[in-house]
């Protein structure tokens, strides 16, 4: 059968669960032979090809890695429909001249979302609204204040106030994702046990991204099922194979 979007996904899984070997073959594979082919005929040809030997099986992971890559692509994509809505704020707020991303890293934090929500209540006085930021800002408040003096124009706080709300909207990459993440992994089979074979220090010049989980170490849970760091390209594997590179 052919991998034509997310149709297939649904048959390909039935007819696996009935015990059947499934080729799941690109389209792209199947349009660049020669030969006539119709919606309706469509099986009969992929047959024909697929008695040939013409049709490269492609790879499918585990039910198990399956299930983790759903929720690991899904929570990839609140994070990116999460910074959309920030970059659509902080686009309002410079359209209104109001150039509070200048003096806060992040608008979507505790400061920038408490002044936020203060200018959609109706707070225009800059001292006040610098007021909200965090003492651990490092700009001080008079230079806070100076960055909402803008043109409050009603038809961009209409726009900021509907990026808000969907900002608000958006569930978190938090919580009970990585929580349901966290379980799928842990019940899959380790390939190294961790206390006999830890897994070594983190690259120089490399760290964890701001959005990364908190809750548990993805690096160190790859290491644990694959037996290789591949936050170092794949090239530092686990002690039975620590020798391979060299």
């Amino acid at each position: 059968m052919q991998s034509t979007g997310v149709y297939w996904m649904p048959v390909f899984e039935i007819l696996q669960q009935r015990g059947m070997e499934v080729y799941l073959v690109n389209t792209r594979h199947t349009k660049n032979l020669p030969g006539r082919k119709s919606d309706i005929a469509e099986c009969q040809w992929l047959l024909k090809l697929h008695t040939c030997g013409l049709l490269n099986n492609s790879f499918q992971p585990s039910d198990a890695v399956r299930a983790v890559r759903t929720l690991w692509r899904h929570r990839g994509g609140l994070v990116a429909h999460a910074s959309s809505a920030i970059q659509r704020i902080q686009k309002a707020l410079i359209e209104m001249d109001i150039q509070l991303s200048n003096v806060l890293s992040d608008l979507s934090g505790v400061s920038g979302m408490a002044i936020v929500q203060a200018i959609l209540a109706g707070e225009r006085d800059p001292r006040k609204l610098a007021a909200l930021a965090d003492p651990q800002v490092k700009a001080s408040k008079a230079v806070i204040a100076k960055s909402l003096q803008g043109n409050w124009r009603e038809e961009l706080l209409f726009v900021l106030s509907q990026e808000v709300a969907i900002l608000s909207g958006v569930p978190g990459p938090d919580g009970r994702l990585r929580s349901e993440v966290q379980q799928l992994l842990q019940g899959m089979e380790s390939k190294v046990d961790l206390k006999r074979e830890p897994i070594g220090p983190r690259s120089e010049g490399k760290r964890a991204r701001d959005n990364a989980p908190k809750i548990f170490d993805l690096r160190t849970e790859l290491y644990r099922l694959t037996g290789v760091d591949w936050s170092q390209g794949g090239r530092h594997r686990r002690a039975g194979c620590a020798n391979s590179h060299r």
